[in-house]
């Protein structure tokens, strides 16, 4: 046990890097060094009156079914608390179930949400196309001037809903902004942060009021397992959230929860080696001939630079390019890599590259993509941790072949 009389013994005095390796971990009697384990689905009591209590909620902290408590998830849990700076936080078993989950627990029919267009397709689906059947009307704007966020709030909007930086242009949105406005109109924030990572951008901090996350990407980071999760105030978090988790059943199993936990410890060393390696990819895609642009949020190219410097930490590990000669050279570059693979998952240890017009942005009409500035020739990069060398000539063979 950590001796109490240490000030390291609390763990909001961790660095993030160790709290990522000790955080949230409550030691069974055999004092095991690595995460247990608990794949059992219900639990048993001393006495009926104990069973009473806790489904009366009279007993803090304990577990009467997995569906809604167990604990190798409220290590997670606890982990990404302390990461994020979140007073609690609830697992769910896909970022998109997190997602969803996070928009209901905010409204009700008759209420009204305003998003930013720029989202990932299954997020903007939950919103335009989901929410609509239940009494939920929702508008989209072009979230790079906070203005039209302005604009777009009603008397009956609850919930304003941005991902920055953005699926896959990597658009910008000036969170800090957001939030007064949404606020000003009584307004809650959600924020998708997954391409920033917990690490190099902080949306409670600028004035969310929820965030969710993918743990498929980068917090896993190696292709392994499916999870989301949620953050915010025990609030929001500990109310109508929770009752979603509990009554419909979005359950995180125990083993994919501990697959995170592990993916956790090693969640710096990958960000950090994976976008100084983006760093050095857009460097040399920015002033390739064969490209009309890059998108990367560090580059001074982008047009939101200075908004990037200002909420973020790094620029990450995605970059977006846009080949000369729309979808056929796209193609053609992406059939053409040996060591990047096509596929339309991101934040991996391997890079990976997609044509987001056929796959994660296929369902939606060329006007609607080229709206959101997702163009035929537009490529999304997911940099891994290969060397950047090997990467960029990987790219470079790539490029000539057009």
């Amino acid at each position: 046990m950590p001796n109490p009389k240490n000030p390291l013994s609390d763990p909001k005095a961790l660095s993030p890097e160790t709290q990522l390796v000790h955080g949230g971990v409550h030691r069974t009697a055999f004092n095991e060094t690595s995460e247990p384990i608990f794949m059992n689905s219900g639990y048993s009591y001393p006495s009926s009156q104990h069973a009473e209590n806790l489904f009366l909620n009279k007993i803090p902290g304990a577990h009467n079914y997995s569906r809604f408590a167990n604990p190798t998830v409220d290590v997670f849990q606890d982990r990404m608390a302390l990461l994020e700076g979140a007073e609690a936080a609830r697992a769910f078993a896909t970022g998109m179930s997190a997602v969803t989950n996070a928009v209901m627990s905010q409204v009700r029919a008759g209420d009204h949400i305003v998003a930013s267009r720029a989202l990932f397709g299954g997020c903007r689906y939950v919103v335009e196309d989901f929410m609509p059947r239940w009494g939920v009307a929702s508008t989209l704007v072009d979230g790079r001037d906070p203005k039209n966020f302005e604009a777009a709030m009603q008397k009956n909007t609850k919930l304003v809903f941005i991902e920055t930086p953005t699926n896959p242009t990597l658009e910008l949105v000036d969170i800090a902004a957001v939030a007064e406005i949404a606020h000003a109109h009584g307004a809650k924030l959600l924020v998708d942060n997954v391409f920033a990572t917990p690490l190099l951008q902080h949306p409670l901090q600028l004035g969310a009021d929820l965030v969710s996350y993918s743990a498929t990407k980068h917090i896993d980071g190696q292709g392994r397992t499916l999870g989301g999760i949620v953050l915010g105030s025990k609030e929001l978090i500990t109310g109508e959230l929770h009752t979603l988790l509990r009554q419909t059943g979005p359950s995180i199993s125990p083993f994919n929860a501990w697959v995170l936990l592990k993916g956790l410890e090693t969640l710096p060393l990958r960000v950090s080696q994976m976008t100084a390696s983006a760093v050095k990819v857009a460097d040399f895609l920015a002033t390739h001939p064969k490209l009309e642009r890059i998108s990367y949020p560090f580059h001074p190219s982008h047009p939101q630079y200075e908004v990037a410097k200002r909420q973020m930490s790094a620029g990450s590990t995605l970059v977006a390019l846009e080949v000369k000669g729309g979808r056929e050279a796209a193609f053609k570059l992406s059939d053409s890599l040996a060591v990047i693979l096509i596929s339309n998952n991101l934040g991996d240890a391997k890079s990976l590259i997609t044509h987001p017009g056929t796959t994660t942005h296929a369902r939606f009409t060329e006007e609607v993509r080229l709206e959101s500035g997702i163009t035929p020739g537009l490529l999304r990069l997911s940099v891994g941790l290969e060397n950047a060398d090997d990467l960029i000539k990987d790219l470079s063979f790539a490029l000539d072949q057009i």
